[in-house]
């Protein structure tokens, strides 16, 4: 469950970082690395990529972003669900575009 303050911060994440947050909200319900995209639920990976865009500023590869990614969703989910880091090469190339793009 989500509390209160983590959706407030992520409100403010999104507003500041709308078309970043837009970007990898999409990215993410497309590529479906946990496979909760029931098509409906476009909003589902909003969580993680409130916590992903504060930690990209401290890539400084596709490899980092790769990390990142996975740590995330070891984070929300856990070890087992996330899966290898190795399954995330496909999402944080996509990622590290987008990023690149944005700063």
């Amino acid at each position: 469950m989500v509390s209160s303050a983590e959706a407030e911060k992520r409100k403010a994440l999104r507003h500041e970082f709308r078309a970043l947050f837009d970007a990898l909200s999409k990215l993410l319900f497309e590529a479906d690395p946990i496979g909760i995209n029931f098509e409906t639920n476009t909003d589902e990976y909003e969580p993680e990529v409130g916590t992903i865009i504060p930690r990209l500023k401290q890539a400084q590869s596709e490899d980092d972003v790769r990390r990142i990614i996975h740590e995330e969703f070891c984070k929300w989910f856990d070890v087992e669900t996330a899966g290898p880091v190795e399954a995330y090469g496909g999402i944080a190339s996509k990622v590290w575009a987008e990023w690149l793009r944005y700063r």
